[in-house]
């Protein structure tokens, strides 16, 4: 018996990550008898991103009007995350990522069974690692770190392979009504957004037990 969670979701996305590291500690805290198998979804929040990205404190202060104003959204993403033993290292991003390179390789990771493997590895190596997720060589470098072979994501980065496999996902979650991440199914619950602990707990407890008695 599997339970299959559908995630959508984008590398650039801090409460994305919250979300996966909130999702992690209630699987290991329920214990369930079932499989679970993860399957991941693109969504680019800046689809219209330079395809080298930008920098993130020219990005930023458009966004949000002031470089100041940013800073205090990223101190109270830290507040918020205090217990979810994620070190978020601001600091050390430069660069806001154009994110189609990083869903192509999940994408491919996904085809070799790694999806969950690759997409957390970007996850943390952006989040608080301060790689740029758009240069080929540091992905090829995460991906081999998940157990992909260097060469093959080498030239797979260095194509447009799996370009239109992401654009199509990507339209999928569109015409469903997703606007934005992350958007997470667990059996008929769907949660939107960096739920609670106990509330993926709760969606897990309730998917798992009805799987028990189909």
């Amino acid at each position: 018996m599997v339970l299959t969670i559908e995630i959508t979701s984008d590398f650039i996305c801090p409460w994305c990550y919250v979300a996966e590291a909130r999702l992690n500690r209630a699987i290991a805290l329920l214990k369930p008898s079932i499989e679970i198998q993860r399957v991941w979804y693109p969504f680019e929040l800046n689809p219209d991103m330079p395809i080298l990205g930008m920098e993130r404190k020219v990005y930023r202060t458009k966004k949000f009007g002031s470089w100041e104003y940013s800073q205090l959204l990223d101190a109270q993403t830290l507040q918020a995350t205090r217990e979810d033993e994620i070190e978020f290292r601001y600091d050390l991003m430069t660069i806001t990522p154009n994110t189609l390179k990083a869903h192509r390789l999940t994408w491919l990771a996904a085809q070799q069974g790694s999806a969950t493997d690759m997409a957390e590895r970007i996850l943390k190596a952006y989040f608080t690692e301060g790689h740029d997720i758009v240069e080929v060589e540091d992905l090829t470098g995460l991906a081999a770190e998940v157990g992909m072979n260097a060469v093959t994501v080498r030239e797979f980065l260095l194509s447009e392979a799996g370009a239109q496999e992401v654009r199509k996902l990507e339209s999928q979650a569109v015409a469903q009504g997703i606007r934005g991440v992350p958007h997470i199914r667990i059996g008929e619950t769907v949660l939107s957004g960096a739920q609670s602990l106990d509330t993926f707990l709760t969606a897990l407890q309730g998917t798992v037990s009805a799987l028990s008695r189909a």
